[in-house]
Formats: C-alpha cells, structure tokens, sequence
C-alpha cells in the first residue's frame, strides 16, 4: 500500500429492500443479500470483492439497516466488524452519506471515499478499478463532486440521465451541465442522439471535506445535527446518537439535496459492464436463455410454446407455462407473481397495493 492509497476509503450502501425483484427480494431479505443471477455470490459479496481489488479492506465500509447488520457479517466474514455501519431508520441516500461522512472525516480528514450501492452489476472489474482510481485522485487534488456516467446503448426510461459539458478539465473528467431524471421514451431517444447524456449510476466519488462543504452549504440542517454529535462517532455512544439523529433527518437523496445544485459536480463518462440489475427485465437481459429467448431459474420448469419469459422458481417445484410471450413469472413460497415485461416499473406499485390490502406477511 502507498502513503497516498491509505487515504482512499469506499462506503457502501446496503440498506435498501429491492422491492422491484419482489417477491424474490423481501424485506426480511433483500435483493443485495441474494444471488440474482445464480453466479454463486450475492451482489453484496461481489460488490465488496470488486472494491478490495484496489481499496483496502480496512477502509471500506458497509452501511446498511439494523435489521440487516448480521446478514452483512455473515456474508462479509472478512469485514472488520467495526466496519458494518448501522443506520437506525431508512432516510434515503443523504443521511447514509452525511453519517459515513463525517465518521470517515473524525478517522481520517484526507480520506477520500467511493460511495456505491451494494446491488449493481459491473462485468468489467479492470475497467472499474481503473474509472475509480482516475477519479479517486481527481478529487485528491481538486474540491469537486465526481459522479460515474454510463455510456448509453439504448434509450432507457428506467435511469436518470447526466448531461456534460465537451470540455474535459482532466484526464475523462468533464463538467456536469445538467441532470434529469427518468425521462419519457422520445426524450430518452433525443438523449441518446445527442451523444453528450449518459447514465446516473449512483456512484459518486469525492474528499471528505469536499462533501462535508456541500452538506454545509445545500443541507446545512443534516450536517448541524452530525456535528453537535461529532465526539460521540466511533465510540459507543454512536448508536444512541444516531438515534436522536435520524429521526430528525429529511428523507431525501443526494442526488437531488446537492448533486442537482452543487457548482463543483464533474462526470467520467465509462464503459466498464454495468446494469444497476433494478428489474427482472434487467437481470433477463444479464442471464443465459434458450432458443425461444426464455431466461430460466429453477431446475423443474417446463415450457410450451413461451417466448421471451423471465421465469424463477423454487428448484424443487414443477413449474409450466404455456403460451406466454414477454413475461416475468417469478414463484416463491407463498406468493406468485405474473406480470407483462413492458409493466415491469410498476411491480413497485403493486407491492404497495399488496401492503395496503394484505399487511406486512408478503413483503
């Protein structure tokens, strides 16, 4: 290890519940702790093997719900234990990122961190490590807001979209003009035509003090309520600071509480094999499939005449779908699910309606 690599630290967030893969990915076990794509590891383990390639192991953290902190030991037995940071309520991505923030900060002031989501799919490791490390010692010298663009191959409607500048100010580093977020199909076809959007993967790259500036300045509130606790971080009164903490915290993203307003935010443009594997359209567009165009997970299904299907099913249960054509069939214990590929986007919406109607027993 260099003395400059010390300084590099990755947080990763895992603390979501899926609820676009249910009812595969439930609350009691979400997407990030499954094998989606039946590779042998869960996207949490691969994410935390994609990161130790070149970040020290000491120095990446996990941070997820409470109720999910044993799973993450259990996945990640060589996490330092210390390193599983617990985040008492869900308040999405700004109070994940103010917290892990200033306790990196109070370690180590030269820190600079990756933060990720624990669920995507990257094909291309080298080409990973390689985009961080460029912006790793970008924001080393420069007080700026890195993001990681994806190089669009389709007019998608399920991401947001960055928009750059065509000036680069280092080396693939380029000024954010714009952000928007999902758009409709013919904006996404201008997008794509246009050659200077690309896609929001939700991996952000800065300094430590660079980030604890934005929050001072965009979301002064959240980061007054971190520092009146600052001496209580990595001790063992953190837990309860946090809880008087969180329930004091606006429920917002970084993305739209600094991302959209910050003067300093920069994008590399990459190509390194990524999917954020948000629906079941995407992890059938990532898995193997027959002469009829079918991804098939479960060892006993049988089909006729279906084409273009996502099927997952319990390995032990006979499954037959006749006549299908651009479906996803996912069954589990107690629930089934059938539903039009193209209405994907909204399985989110009918989970909601299953909580309304029938509890919490199926989510």
């Amino acid at each position: 290890m260099t003395a400059v690599n010390r300084h590099f630290y990755v947080a990763i967030m895992a603390g979501g519940i899926g609820s676009r893969f249910w009812p595969y990915s439930r609350t009691d076990h979400p997407k990030q702790f499954l094998d989606i794509l039946n590779t042998g590891k869960t996207l949490l383990q691969w994410t935390f093997e994609r990161f130790a390639q070149f970040i020290p192991q000491e120095n990446i953290f996990v941070v997820t719900h409470h109720h999910y902190v044993t799973k993450v030991k259990e996945q990640l037995p060589q996490l330092p234990v210390d390193n599983v940071v617990s985040e008492p309520s869900r308040k999405n991505t700004a109070p994940c990122v103010a917290y892990i923030s200033h306790k990196i900060h109070k370690q180590d002031p030269k820190a600079s961190i990756i933060c990720a989501p624990a669920d995507h799919l990257i094909m291309d490791a080298i080409a990973f490590a390689s985009t961080c490390l460029n912006a790793l010692m970008f924001v080393q010298k420069h007080s700026a807001l890195v993001t990681l663009g994806i190089k669009p191959t389709r007019p998608d409607t399920g991401y947001g979209y960055i928009q750059f500048e065509t000036q680069q100010v280092s080396d693939n580093v380029y000024p954010v003009k714009t952000f928007t977020e999902k758009p409709n199909l013919e904006l996404a076809k201008t997008f794509l035509q246009s050659g200077d959007f690309l896609w929001n993967a939700g991996i952000f790259v800065w300094n430590v003090k660079t980030i604890l500036a934005a929050f001072n300045k965009y979301l002064p509130e959240i980061d007054e309520l971190f520092l009146q606790s600052q001496d209580l971080l990595n001790t063992p009164e953190e837990k309860k600071a946090l809880e008087n903490i969180y329930p004091q915290c606006t429920n917002i993203s970084i993305d739209y509480a600094i991302m959209e307003k910050a003067d300093n935010v920069y994008v590399i443009p990459s190509n390194f094999g990524w999917s954020d594997l948000g629906t079941w359209a995407s992890a059938y567009e990532n898995l193997d499939r027959d002469e009829s165009g079918n991804a098939i997970q479960g060892k006993n299904v049988m089909l006729v005449d279906a084409k273009n299907c996502m099927i997952k099913a319990p390995q032990e249960k006979l499954v037959v779908v006749q006549g299908l054509s651009e479906f996803i069939v996912v069954d589990t214990a107690d629930v089934l699910l059938i539903c039009k590929k193209e209405n994907e986007q909204q399985i989110k919406d009918y989970v909601a309606e299953v909580k309304r109607n029938k509890g919490e027993k199926y989510l």
